[in-house]
């Protein structure tokens, strides 16, 4: 698998199937996409600005799980 893909891919794959995952596998699917980003920031405080808008691109998607976890938690909360 093409590195660079792993990111978007792996929150795609969270974001999909939010509603029959835990929050901690939701947290988790994150905590990796943000770690496979890792490499990319790197590349692009060297100059790389392809490297920018991957990153860019799977900060989005973790902001959209993150936005799922919090959707999530409180539909947990509100039916306890």
């Amino acid at each position: 698998m093409n590195s660079r893909l792993k990111p978007c891919k792996c929150i795609k794959a969270v974001s999909r199937a939010a509603a029959s995952m835990s929050v901690e596998t939701m947290v988790q699917g994150m905590i990796d996409a943000l770690n496979d980003a890792l490499g990319d920031a790197a590349k692009h405080d060297r100059g790389n600005s392809a490297a920018g808008t991957r990153v860019r691109k799977a900060m989005q998607g973790c902001k959209n799980v993150a936005q799922d976890v919090r959707k999530q938690v409180q539909s947990d909360k509100n039916s306890r």
